[in-house]
């Protein structure tokens, strides 16, 4: 049974590697900004079986991660949940479990994972080169997405919908 009522808005990524690193930049403004009794913020560069800790007992957890795909417009904002699931940069780590596959284990083994896991993916360029600042044109859109994001936690917070749709 999940004691914790409250959602953990979890950033994965580095920030020393230019646009991989908005996870975590999301996070800590985030935690800033939108503040609310429900709502945990934490971060760190971890997938796989890792994330089994870090999820346990919370009732509810979004993660923030970076994707890159085949045709992928910069900046934009995908909604996924385990059952739509698509690989983002971290939560499926290539030296480790697949994410997937590591709630099953988690649920295997009894551990208590959330009711609600969701994971929000912003479509990313650079994530190869040491930087510690976006490359131009994410910089240009971070406003857009961190507003776009800190609506979306303030209505999930407000019990608007329990997987509100990110425009």
């Amino acid at each position: 049974m999940i004691k914790n009522q409250k959602i953990l808005i979890y950033g994965i990524g580095n920030e020393l590697l230019t646009d991989d690193g908005i996870g975590p930049k999301l996070v800590m403004e985030l935690q800033k900004s939108h503040q609310h009794k429900n709502l945990v913020y934490e971060s760190a560069f971890v997938g796989g079986l890792d994330i089994l800790d870090i999820i346990r007992g919370y009732r509810q957890v979004v993660f923030l991660d970076a994707i890159k795909t085949k045709d992928g417009i910069p900046g934009t904002i995908y909604h996924f949940t385990p059952d739509d699931f698509k690989e983002t940069l971290h939560l499926s780590n290539l030296h480790d479990i697949k994410f997937l596959t590591a709630l099953e284990l988690g649920k295997r083994l009894n551990y208590e994972i959330p009711t609600i896991i969701e994971i929000i993916a912003i479509e990313i360029i650079e994530d190869m080169v040491y930087n510690d600042h976006f490359s131009p044109e994410i910089e240009k859109l971070y406003p857009a997405i961190h507003q776009k994001i800190g609506t979306y936690l303030i209505d999930k917070t407000n019990c608007k919908s329990s997987i509100p749709e990110i425009k």
